[in-house]
């Protein structure tokens, strides 16, 4: 055994005794820690391969945030669906299962059917119940802004994040006009710093592919998305103490079937991210977050 795993080993135990101390005793204190989810379509599911790692290291999760399929994960996770029970899904998951076609002028399809896809997976329904805060982000056309949802029900919330423009129409919601919070939060670690996260981890999915030429008009607009997540790295990527890439690009926007694959390259991302996350659990005051608090619903 090498002295980097050795180190981790012992840091894992530390944190296990550190992050659930006994009720009988007040626990330390420990910067709390707050996950914030990219989109990317099948490339989301490269996020359960990085919850993974975090069950198996112990890594407490204090706050969710998600964008797009990175909202679908982090809904379902904090909705009590265990990271199995999502991988079963994602390996049989079409595109049917969560769209249907419904064409008109605001898009190609309506994406309503990821509520009952969502259901699949939990039985919860409204934010109140979720084990683990959560803000869902969607994208306002209107006003340019993201809408975060902390509250009510999750699938109206879950289907304008994923509201990809051209693809999904948009979904009219307490005046806003919404759709994809890809466009407005990519990564949304704004939001869980607002929730009140010290330690801010973003996971972006965002892989620009230099090998293969687009071929239709729907991966054409996907690859200009990736293009617009890496300059756009430069607005949130400050409000972010880690920011973790799983090597996505070899992976297609509906590459469902190779759910291993993907989870497999979220765990390798997670396990090099590690030691910087058991390094900032081991501190013994929080540091002060950034922000305040401010949500939409």
């Amino acid at each position: 055994m090498n002295v980097s795993t050795t180190w981790l080993d012992q840091a894992v135990k530390r944190i296990r005794s550190f992050a659930y101390a006994s009720s009988r005793g007040k626990p330390p204190a420990r910067p709390k820690i707050g996950l914030a989810l990219g989109g990317g379509f099948a490339r989301g599911i490269a996020h359960l391969g990085l919850l993974r790692v975090f069950e198996q290291a112990h890594i407490p999760i204090d706050y969710l945030a998600g964008t797009s399929v990175g909202a679908l994960i982090a809904a379902a996770y904090a909705g009590g669906a265990t990271l199995e029970t999502m991988e079963q899904i994602g390996l049989s998951t079409r595109f049917k299962d969560f769209a249907e076609w419904t064409v008109s002028w605001q898009g190609l399809a309506s994406d309503t059917r990821l509520q009952r896809y969502l259901r699949r997976m939990t039985p919860v329904r409204r934010f109140e119940e979720l084990r683990i805060p959560l803000t869902i982000v969607a994208t306002d056309l209107l006003t340019t802004e993201p809408v975060y949802f902390t509250k009510g029900e999750i699938g109206p919330a879950l289907c304008a994040s994923c509201a990809y423009p051209g693809l999904f129409r948009p979904v009219e919601q307490d005046g806003h006009l919404l759709v994809d919070g890809f466009l407005a939060a990519p990564v949304p670690v704004k939001a869980v710093r607002e929730m009140g996260a010290d330690f801010v981890i973003g996971v972006n999915l965002s892989s620009i592919s230099r090998e293969e030429r687009p071929t239709n008009l729907f991966e054409i607009v996907s690859q200009a998305f990736s293009v617009l997540t890496h300059y756009s790295e430069a607005a949130w990527g400050p409000l972010t103490d880690l920011v973790i890439e799983p090597d996505v690009s070899a992976f297609r926007w509906d590459d469902f079937p190779k759910t291993p694959e993907l989870i497999a390259a979220g765990e390798r991302a997670a396990r090099e991210a590690l030691p910087q996350i058991l390094a900032a659990l081991q501190q013994s005051q929080p540091a002060a977050a950034a922000g305040t608090s401010s949500s939409h619903s």
